[in-house]
């Protein structure tokens, strides 16, 4: 993928925003939505969603594990967490949730930017692990994430 390569999935989830955000944003609960993120952890001395806060996300795709230190970029408790991967010391991928009051609940999107061009390595690894079209893959990856976000955040506003 090249730099400035866009992609996003959005649902609606009965339930307020506020509350999205802090799920979401609590991203040692990450690994229970994601496909490939297994684990998030604080590090680095933080606690929480704050700008400049780092964690390390534990990924995992078939055979093939690999590990990210992201740093959040956006912490507008209700509305926005972002936070942005690197390599090799560069910014390489920005992930957003934006959360907008619905009559219902509020509408959560997830959505990626490509910061930098995709290494020639991680294109070789995406071939290996049988993806043929990142963008898509990405695509696929967030609806399941907001799917099974959604039915988490849904139960746990109903029962709480």
């Amino acid at each position: 993928m090249d730099k400035g390569t866009l992609g996003r999935a959005q649902t609606d989830i009965n339930a307020p925003a506020n509350v999205l955000y802090d799920l979401v944003s609590d991203v040692s609960r990450m690994g229970e939505w994601s496909p490939e993120c297994r684990r998030c952890v604080w590090i680095d001395g933080a606690t929480g969603p704050a700008v400049g806060a780092r964690f390390k996300g534990s990924n995992r795709r078939g055979l093939f594990r690999w590990s990210t230190k992201p740093r959040v970029v956006v912490a507008d408790a209700g509305r926005e967490f972002a936070f942005v991967t690197t390599y090799l010391g560069s910014d390489m991928t920005k992930w957003t949730y934006h959360f907008e009051s619905a009559p219902s609940g509020a509408t959560v999107t997830e959505s990626f930017e490509m910061m930098r061009d995709m290494p020639f390595v991680f294109r070789v690894t995406d071939r290996l692990m049988g993806v043929k079209d990142r963008k898509a893959d990405l695509e696929a990856g967030m609806r399941e994430t907001l799917s099974r976000f959604k039915a988490a955040a849904e139960t746990a506003t109903s029962s709480g």
